[in-house]
């Protein structure tokens, strides 16, 4: 009778290890595909930057300042300044930081990693370098971008400067 016992417990011990392994909860519901990356998108968006980095190295902080979004809700953060809220104030920002075409010098930027996180959302990593007389700071960057009507603009920019 314990014999009997013990055997039928086993197999209910079995058979529950069974039962939660087939409840694998790891797996992703099957509508959470990811979202195919549009090419053409992705290729507007490394224009708008191209285009960035073109104003800059012709010392137009006006004309680099178009690819953000022209709102109060803008959002510039650095380790080396206070984050700046709004389109205006990241202007002030970049012209007090840069006030001649020298102390621009030249841009370069490299794209790390684009992905289209919705049809109108985006997410860049990049690195960037300014080639200067008396200097080559060094850095990494993330934007966050939305598409308005047919334009990319940054949203959020969160810039680390490497080496000053």
């Amino acid at each position: 009778m314990i014999d009997l016992l013990q055997k039928k417990m086993h197999n209910l011990i079995v058979l529950s290890f069974l039962l939660l392994l087939s409840c694998n909860t790891k797996n992703e519901p099957k509508n959470n595909h990811k979202l195919i990356q549009n090419t053409e998108e992705l290729d507007a968006i490394k224009k708008m930057l191209k285009a960035q980095q073109d104003y800059w190295n012709n010392g137009d902080i006006d004309g680099f300042m178009k690819s953000y979004w022209n709102s109060k809700e803008l959002i510039f953060t650095s380790l080396n300044h206070k984050s700046t809220y709004g389109w205006n104030k990241t202007l002030e920002r970049y012209k007090e930081s840069y006030p001649t075409k020298e102390s621009m010098g030249k841009l370069k930027f490299k794209i790390i990693n684009l992905e289209l996180i919705s049809h109108n959302t985006a997410a860049l990593k990049g690195e960037w370098e300014l080639i200067r007389n008396k200097d080559h700071p060094i850095g990494v960057f993330w934007l966050d971008l939305r598409k308005f009507e047919e334009n990319w603009l940054i949203t959020k920019d969160s810039t680390i400067s490497l080496v000053n």
